[in-house]
């Protein structure tokens, strides 16, 4: 079993079911069954992710910070909406949270084609995110498996918020001479340095082998990794101007939060029937 004091419990959330995973007093994660999307991520005793204070939970439309499961379109980069429809849509819990090593819970969340998907995009699937929570440190695991008789194609992201006192002070480690597309300017070109934000930053980025790191003063900072299957890495930051159109950000929100998503994002998966494709994330902080 998982350590003292490690439990997952039912909860809700502005008015939406969630399931949070607790382990002792200092690591915890919380996630809506509104698009499985982890809402809340608590690392030796300190709260990692961005939430929108103005993020709308209406049980339809998407939840604004947070970790956004983005399939199986990224962006509006298709004929889907926005960033496709998982992340609109509820989220079954597969089985009961339990522990996965002395000092793990993990939680596993599944979502089906159904008559409203297919609408949208015709295709059968089975999509599940699969949690695991250790002391400082968060694993997300997307499973995607082709459960119908033909092909299909997808692309996909975690679109994680990751939280930050000022977004000025902070800077992203680890993509020194990676290529880049600049969604802003269309220009591509390599990245020289560390990624520093002075307004809106929208890059995609071929992924590096290595693991990222997101620095900032008087804080620990905080490891991202991604799996190879994952070819893009995507930084962004809306600024003010960007910020203020934003229904679902207050006026100050882009200070406080920084998007490293691990993304597939310029060419489709493409899964044959019966196929299975997997790609994770993983956010770690020093004890």
């Amino acid at each position: 079993m998982p350590e003292s004091g490690a439990a997952w419990r039912l909860e809700e959330f502005r008015g939406q079911p969630c399931v949070g995973l607790h382990l002792g007093e200092h690591d915890s994660v919380r996630v809506a069954l509104h698009g499985a999307q982890v809402l809340s991520w608590v690392a030796h005793g300190a709260e990692r992710l961005y939430l929108s204070p103005r993020a709308v939970f209406d049980g339809h439309g998407a939840i604004r910070g947070g970790v956004p499961v983005c399939f199986p379109q990224f962006n509006d980069r298709g004929p889907l909406p926005k960033h496709g429809f998982a992340r609109n849509q509820r989220w079954a819990l597969a089985a009961e949270p339990g522990g996965s090593a002395p000092d793990a819970l993990r939680a596993v969340f599944r979502l089906q084609d159904s008559p409203a998907s297919r609408a949208l995009w015709p295709h059968a699937f089975t999509l599940e995110l699969e949690l695991l929570l250790h002391p400082g440190r968060l694993d997300l695991v997307l499973t995607v498996h082709n459960t119908g008789a033909q092909a299909l194609a997808f692309t996909a992201a975690l679109h994680t918020y990751l939280g930050v006192a000022q977004v000025a002070a902070a800077e992203v480690q680890g993509l020194d001479g990676a290529a880049c597309w600049d969604a802003l300017s269309g220009e591509r070109s390599l990245q020289r340095g560390a990624i520093a934000f002075a307004g809106e930053f929208d890059r995609v980025y071929a992924a590096a082998a290595a693991p990222l790191r997101l620095a900032q003063p008087g804080i620990a900072p905080l490891e991202i990794a991604q799996s190879a299957s994952w070819a893009q890495t995507v930084v962004w930051n809306p600024g003010a101007l960007k910020n203020a159109s934003l229904a679902d950000m207050p006026a100050d929100g882009y200070q406080h939060m920084v998007c490293i998503e691990a993304a597939q994002v310029e060419s489709p998966i493409a899964l044959a029937a019966g196929a299975q494709w997997q790609g994770w994330q993983r956010l770690s902080v020093p004890a």
